[in-house]
């Protein structure tokens, strides 16, 4: 598993997710969720069953963590969306995977490159500086930029601090903090 493209696969993706989001009708968004989230279940299942299913079972073995349930960062991913749209309007919901795109792989990736500085959770402070960083800069362009400072700075802290999954965390996050300020 190369880990740089695992980030960019999930940067690259996040934000056509959140396009989606954007871009389409709430309840046809809602719909292609659940059933990705359907069909996601039931071949991550197959494949931990040993089950090949042609592509599928490549991609997942190329992009997923070792020892990981198979296509479980999707899954998540798809479930914090699913959650952030039906708990929270559309608008709020598209930048809370903005957020998740964006701070998630930055993160990963800068502090995989430039980590030096261990904070917590086997993750560095420079990791964290640069998503925070890169993420507020891209929130100026959606929400003024005390509000994007606030909101990178929030889902920062959440993701390195949290149990649970980001891909379940940081969107949810990003979501009330936003619904609090705006």
């Amino acid at each position: 598993m190369n880990e740089s493209l695992r980030q960019v696969v999930h940067l690259v993706f996040g934000l056509g997710i959140a396009g989606f989001v954007h871009l389409f009708d709430r309840n046809l968004v809602l719909s292609a969720l659940v059933l990705t989230l359907f069909a996601g279940f039931i071949l991550s299942d197959a494949i931990a069953r040993g089950y090949t299913i042609p592509v599928v079972s490549r991609v997942i073995a190329g992009l997923e963590r070792r020892d990981a349930v198979p296509g479980k960062g999707a899954l998540f991913f798809a479930l914090g969306a699913l959650f952030c749209l039906v708990f929270f309007g559309k608008e709020i919901a598209f930048i809370g995977l903005v957020v998740l795109s964006l701070l998630d792989s930055v993160t990963t990736l800068a502090g995989a490159r430039f980590g030096r500085t261990r904070i917590y959770n086997h993750k560095s402070l420079e990791g964290t500086l640069a998503g925070i960083a890169v993420t507020a800069i891209v929130l100026c362009l959606l929400v003024p930029p005390p509000i994007a400072l606030t909101t990178a700075a929030a889902t920062a802290l959440a993701e390195l601090v949290s149990p649970v999954d980001d891909n379940l965390v940081i969107p949810v996050v990003a979501c009330l903090v936003l619904v609090l300020l705006l």
